[in-house]
């Protein structure tokens, strides 16, 4: 049950994130729907999950900066006193094999993916670690766990958000609150849209099901980890991923 639970969920206007959003809001919780620069998109979500069980609002805030997340839990202890559960989703991609990759290339996206969660996790912990079902959730990917050719760089912020779950639940569980990590599968949003026909039947003859993965294939395990009843389970890295092979 996530009633009446303050979530936030950052990189929420789209794909995953606002899959995550309104599906936490249809069961009842108070979502606070981050975006950096798509206004008009957080707030259709925050319409949408009104309209439903749930209430929400937009909190505008840049991962990459420390000041922002702190702004924004500020204002969410305006509206709702404190928060309970922290979504780290934000994330970028800048895809180039390797001998082609800059050194800008790879910062923007350690900046946004790992930096970006360390600065939501950072701004947000206290409240986390005092609520009554503190949780912490990252979204990472299976290409964490296996690598994927013309992306290490987000290979390597979906990998290392791992360690930092795993080492978060050991320092959170000293409040009886909980980190986890959920390594998703491919997915279809615009990040897959992306990609070459040809690169996308290839991924999609690794996978055990015979298909990409649904927002809302993934959106249930978030709730769970969300949930009252997911309180003895910390440290976990969880792979929704249709049994992809190696």
């Amino acid at each position: 049950m996530v009633e009446r639970q303050v979530c936030v969920v950052t990189g929420a206007s789209r794909g995953i994130g606002r899959g995550i959003a309104l599906d936490l809001g249809r069961h009842g919780a108070s979502v606070v729907v981050n975006y950096n620069e798509s206004e008009e998109e957080a707030q259709e979500v925050v319409d949408e999950i009104n309209a439903s069980k749930g209430q929400a609002m937009a909190v505008q805030g840049d991962v990459r900066s420390l000041e922002d997340m702190v702004q924004m839990r500020d204002e969410v202890r305006e509206e709702h006193g404190g928060t309970d559960v922290i979504v780290n989703n934000a994330g970028i991609t800048v895809d180039k094999k390797f001998v082609n990759m800059t050194r800008d290339d790879w910062d923007r996206v350690i900046e946004t993916n790992l930096g970006g969660m360390f600065n939501a996790t950072k701004a947000f912990f206290n409240d986390i670690s005092v609520s009554t079902n503190g949780r912490l959730i990252n979204i990472s990917s299976v290409v964490g766990q296996r690598g994927n050719y013309g992306q290490a760089n987000y290979a390597t912020t979906k990998s290392g958000m791992f360690g930092f779950t795993r080492t978060l639940a050991l320092e959170l569980a000293a409040s009886n609150s909980t980190a986890n990590c959920v390594a998703m599968g491919f997915t279809r949003t615009d990040m897959l849209r992306k990609v070459d026909e040809e690169v996308q039947d290839k991924i999609r003859g690794r996978i055990p099901l015979g298909r990409f993965a649904e927002v809302d294939d993934m959106t249930g395990i978030v709730r769970f980890l969300a949930s009252r009843e997911s309180g003895y389970m910390t440290g976990q890295i969880i792979g929704v991923d249709g049994g992809l092979r190696g």
